[in-house]
């Protein structure tokens, strides 16, 4: 294995045995035996599950590589296997140097123990030295901020200080692995601000990191490149974006388009090319920026509030003919159209719509009328339609929309639906910016200038 390599992945795939009942696993174990002794063929009595399939890639020293994919898709297997808690059916896992790991939430804490003694357990099971500790635990127990719960048994913790400890102990050691499955999700925005910051801290001397996560921006502004699996074939090794755009795709798409996406993704990724360990962005395979009606982006995150004296009975996103869409252009103007009817009279109604990122953030909405103005003399019966046009200035990825009627008056929210609508916006040509909305209005100039005498001198 090269030297600038610290994993390396060959081949590898990983069976299972499924076994339908307790007596035929007790066959499985005792009768294939006794028929070769007696010159029989064996049979099984168990059902293969393959949980991977001849999945290869490599990562380099101080690279991030995401992995991404549907729940069952192979993921935290293949990390399984990358730490060595699981043995290859087929291939090879080679790594360089100490492994630290988040797998599971509180795995290898022992809830009896206090947060300290755990500090030390887990650092021993890592091989790290108790004097290495001795002089880092101020500043583990630092990171992890929980105060005087440090000696208090783990099993009065909560889930946040839980994953807060055990990003301590793993990421302040200064592995030259680090393995990251979801555990982040659980704490906080500022604790996972820290948390990334120490990630990008850790990369930049020279830590490789594995990262799984649903979060499709998370992923994009981390990694260098992605993995996508899916039903534990690897279907691309690309470029961040590429990759959360074909995952993205291929969650949504109906059934009976699954097979052909995998077929194309597949010959994509063969025919990419390799630079380093990542593949090249093939511009032809950008998907086109069309705005369309996809019937597979329906949230399933949708809640909707008790009506109260009003119901929304429609949200839709329309274009200038009138037909629904979900599947937008950068910068091109929309509508959101909200209906329903009043159930109750109301005065002082207003109306609002908002868009949600896919951790749930609000990156913008809108109210009518305008703030400070109100809607009066709301009678039982009437109809309403509310229309709210907006220029598509968010970047590429996946929005929830929601909307509700309020009022001045008990009850104040007359109706309520989040993530009632869920919308793609298309990569567009080429984009300066990154987060979520893209602010630019025009290329941003610049100018160097030759250094002053005065400043030469300095």
């Amino acid at each position: 294995m090269s030297s600038d390599v610290t994993i390396k992945v060959e081949n590898v795939s990983k069976c299972y045995h499924i076994y339908d009942t307790p007596r035929a696993r007790f066959q499985q174990l005792i009768l294939p035996q006794i028929r070769r002794r007696i010159g029989k063929s064996s049979r099984q009595y168990f059902r293969e599950f393959w949980a991977l399939r001849d999945v290869s890639f490599a990562v380099k020293k101080g690279e991030t590589v995401g992995i991404i994919g549907r729940n069952g898709s192979g993921k935290s297997t293949l990390l399984q296997l990358i730490c060595g808690t699981l043995s290859p059916t087929e291939g090879s896992v080679q790594t360089t140097g100490r492994i630290s790991a988040l797998l599971e939430l509180g795995s290898g804490f022992n809830p009896e123990f206090t947060g300290r003694e755990n500090v030390y357990m887990n650092a021993a099971i890592l091989g790290v030295p108790k004097g290495e500790i001795d002089s880092r635990f101020d500043e583990i127990a630092a990171f992890a901020d929980i105060g005087h719960f440090l000696d208090q048994p783990v099993k009065s913790y909560s889930s946040g200080m839980v994953v807060r400890l055990a990003f301590a102990v793993q990421a302040m050691i200064d592995p030259e692995i680090l393995v990251v499955d979801e555990a982040l999700a659980v704490g906080d925005e500022k604790f996972q601000r820290k948390c990334f910051a120490r990630l990008e801290e850790l990369k930049a001397n020279g830590t490789s990191i594995l990262f799984v996560s649903h979060s499709a921006s998370s992923i994009i502004e981390l990694c260098d490149r992605a993995i996508f699996l899916d039903r534990g074939i690897q279907l691309m090794d690309a470029e961040p974006a590429r990759a959360v755009r074909a995952y993205q795709k291929l969650i949504y798409a109906p059934v009976e388009d699954y097979q052909k996406l995998v077929d194309e993704y597949l010959a994509r990724d063969e025919d990419s090319e390799v630079t380093g360990t990542s593949r090249a962005i093939d511009e032809k395979n950008v998907e086109p920026s069309t705005a369309s009606f996809d019937p597979g982006l329906v949230p399933e995150t949708t809640v909707a509030y008790p009506t109260q004296g009003a119901e929304i009975t429609r949200l839709a996103i329309i274009d200038d003919d009138g037909h629904l869409v979900n599947v937008l252009n950068p910068g091109s103007i929309h509508t959101i159209e909200m209906k329903g009817r009043f159930l109750s009279d109301f005065a002082g109604v207003f109306f609002g719509v908002h868009i949600r990122n896919i951790s749930g953030g609000v990156v913008t909405g809108q109210r009518h009328p305008e703030d400070g103005v109100y809607l009066d003399n709301a009678r039982a019966g009437a109809e309403f339609v509310v229309r709210f046009s907006f220029r598509m200035s968010l970047l590429p990825g996946a929005y929830f929309i929601g909307g509700g009627v309020w009022s001045l008056e008990e009850p104040m929210c007359a109706h309520r639906i989040i993530d009632a609508l869920m919308f793609r916006v298309t990569p567009g040509e080429r984009s300066m910016s990154f987060g979520y909305v893209d602010l630019m209005c025009s290329d941003p100039c610049s100018k160097i200038e030759e250094p002053t005498d005065e400043y030469s001198r300095r």
